[in-house]
């Protein structure tokens, strides 16, 4: 290419697009509403009633019934809605049946890392940790199922997820801890491989946070009802009565207080989900987002992607490397963008190498993907100049 074409193609690239993401909400959570949402669509009836009354347990129950459905959960796995967002049901897990066994955590991120944080300096039970850097995996083919296993599915903040559940083995041993919150809903998860997994509405059903999903295969039962941790549990953890699981909690009975608007926002979601396909169209959506972004990035030599082994990307938060950038540069890059109202909360997690992260979870909508490739442009090479 000649200077004056390739002086052409920057100033075309550096020129402000015409036509802007119609919703450019690409945060990785809370992330985006699902299309079509109105605050004023929202059933209202179980507001200002008691939790406890039988509409408050009824549209709690049918919550959990329509994510069962959506999941495709089947009957020997329970489902209890929890406080504290995916933090909560995750630490909800391990302070009530870690300690029977040796502990391995696996990490390649943050929310990873912050896992085996609690294993180590709260819980005190010197796990066997098993690092890879963001962009890569731990050997999976190293891990010991003797012991109980924790990790995360999808890698929010790197952009990293396991491949499949066969490295996963039937006869284990030990308990798979599953951190499945940029997953559920987007990948055909092996059930049978997952004996606790959690996850919060605000990631792939673009629902409101604070509050968290536990699901309970039967050996997480069977640990919960046989065996009883040597430290003390807050109220808001305790999931057994009398040596039997507290059923309640998996029949709408939250342990505390729910937001009821919260709860109406998440049906509303996965009505949505149900009215497009299902479990497999709100797959079918975050495949078709995570193909379109791949295309944004092949055609660009200054973008990559974090995480290069394609067999281990996630297709929810798509982590991007940016050619020569800083943090700083990264700053300006999402800014200008912000600014625009052409995309918001792009920016990389804090603690991860400084690139973009873009939210493909099925709530995203793929023109508004395809929409985002110009601008991007546009935000380089105006970041590059300012």
């Amino acid at each position: 290419m000649s200077d004056s074409a390739v002086t052409d193609a920057k100033a075309a690239s550096a020129a402000k697009p015409a036509t802007k993401p119609a919703r450019p909400f690409f945060s990785s959570g809370p992330c985006a509403k699902p299309p079509g949402w109105d605050a004023s669509k929202l059933a209202s009836e179980s507001l200002g009633r008691s939790h406890r009354s039988k509409i408050g347990k009824t549209r709690l129950q049918y919550a959990i019934d329509l994510m069962r459905a959506l999941l495709g959960l089947p009957d020997t796995h329970r489902i209890g809605i929890v406080p504290g967002s995916d933090t909560g049901a995750f630490e909800m897990a391990m302070w009530t049946m870690l300690g029977a066994k040796p502990v391995t955590t696996l990490a390649w991120e943050s929310f990873g890392e912050g896992w085996v944080t609690d294993a180590v300096k709260q819980l005190k039970l010197d796990p066997t940790v098993l690092r890879a850097d963001y962009g890569k995996l731990p050997d999976l083919d190293a891990v010991d199922w003797s012991n109980d296993v924790l990790f995360t599915w999808n890698g929010t903040t790197s952009g990293v997820r396991v491949p499949n559940g066969d490295w996963i083995p039937d006869d284990r041993e030990g308990l798979s801890f599953a951190d499945a919150t940029s997953a559920v809903f987007a990948y055909d998860l092996p059930w049978d491989k997952i004996d606790v997994a959690t996850f919060s509405w605000q990631k792939v059903l673009g629902g409101e946070g604070g509050h968290g999903v536990l699901i309970l295969g039967p050996r997480a039962v069977e640990r919960l009802e046989n065996y009883t941790p040597a430290w003390p549990l807050p109220k808001v953890f305790r999931l057994v009565s009398k040596g039997k699981l507290a059923d309640g909690v998996f029949k709408g009975e939250t342990i505390n207080t729910p937001s009821m608007l919260a709860v109406e926002d998440a049906i509303f979601a996965l009505e949505w989900g149900k009215s497009i396909g299902g479990g497999w169209g709100l797959i079918a959506r975050s495949d078709a987002n995570a193909e379109a972004l791949n295309k944004i990035v092949a055609e660009r030599d200054w973008l990559g992607h974090l995480a290069e082994d394609e067999s281990i990307r996630s297709k929810t938060s798509v982590c991007l490397t940016v050619e020569g950038a800083d943090e700083a540069f990264i700053k300006k890059f999402a800014g200008l963008l912000d600014k625009e109202g052409a995309a918001y909360d792009v920016a990389g997690y804090r603690d991860a190498p400084p690139g973009l992260r873009i939210w493909c979870g099925a709530t995203v909508e793929t023109a508004d993907i395809e929409a985002l490739g110009p601008w991007l442009d546009w935000a380089y090479e105006t970041a590059k100049t300012a």
